[in-house]
């Protein structure tokens, strides 16, 4: 389903555009603390990240900030990434070294980094300043949301999702001998409050909900995904649909759609598998 609410001047990212893996590498509070930035610092201060490496499409670099209270807390796990998945970084990747900012939107973690600023503003960097902002509704076209880009925050939180991942769209699917489909997929919570507590599958349209089961241990997860899986019934017939929904320990419960935007960022609506024909 490409486009559920209204088009959008996005990407087509889908439902795939997500990683899970392992990183190491020094936290990024003790390289701050290290080059003598200290917690009595003005709280209004910005931790900028920058890569002179290559052109980009609308900025000669890439750049990106967050609140330097993210970066010196402790509990955030901030780190500059030196190896994925216990083997040194790739090129693909960000070698040699990467920003990784859990719970904060991937747009933040900066590959081959160059720079690190402690500074009073965000970064000027056109992907921090016009880009990755949630524009209000209004802005419906370029015209009328060059007003709002510099009055808009820009995204950090990633907001809590689950995605149906099988079946996907339009397959066909066969019930088990005890009428149920099994239905597969992934969820992330919201930002730091992790980890995904619940999720739950309907198959009538969001009237009656089943609880899914999450695979592994609550402790490994706080900034992860989940992985699940549930029996449903479902009726046969085609134009089907399943849908799903997490719940985080921050009490964040994902709805059936959130804020249509310009950029079509930080979608986070129910998980759905439409137009199954069931037999």
């Amino acid at each position: 389903m490409r486009t559920l609410l209204k088009e959008v001047q996005g990407i087509d990212w889908g439902d795939a555009a997500i990683m899970n893996c392992k990183w190491k590498g020094p936290r990024l509070r003790d390289v701050l603390l290290r080059a003598g930035v200290t917690s009595s610092l003005d709280r209004d201060l910005y931790v900028a990240f920058s890569c002179y490496q290559v052109q980009c499409q609308e900025d000669d670099w890439f750049g990106s900030s967050v609140e330097l209270k993210r970066c010196l807390d402790e509990d955030m796990d901030a780190i500059l990434a030196l190896e994925m998945n216990g083997s040194p970084l790739t090129p693909n990747h960000g070698y040699p070294v990467r920003v990784v900012l859990p719970g904060i939107a991937g747009a933040r973690w900066v590959k081959w980094l160059d720079r690190i600023t402690v500074q009073d503003h965000e970064s000027s960097n056109f992907y921090q300043q016009r880009d990755y902002k949630v524009l209000p509704p209004d802005a419906v076209d370029s015209a009328s949301a060059e007003p709002y880009w510099d009055r808009t925050p820009a995204m950090c939180d990633m907001p809590i999702n689950s995605v149906v991942a099988v079946p996907g769209d339009g397959e066909t699917v066969h019930l088990s001998e005890s009428s149920t489909l099994e239905v597969k997929g992934y969820a992330v919570p919201h930002g730091a409050d992790g980890p995904v507590t619940g999720v739950q599958v309907s198959a009538d349209g969001g009237q009656t909900w089943v609880d899914a089961e999450i695979e592994g241990s609550s402790l490994e997860r706080k900034w992860c995904w989940v992985l699940w899986r549930a029996k449903v019934r479902v009726e046969k017939g085609t134009g089907k649909q399943v849908l799903s929904r997490a719940f985080d320990r921050g009490g964040n419960v994902q709805q059936e759609h959130s804020q249509w935007n310009l950029r079509g960022v930080g979608y986070n609506g129910y998980g759905r598998a439409s137009d199954l024909i069931v037999v």
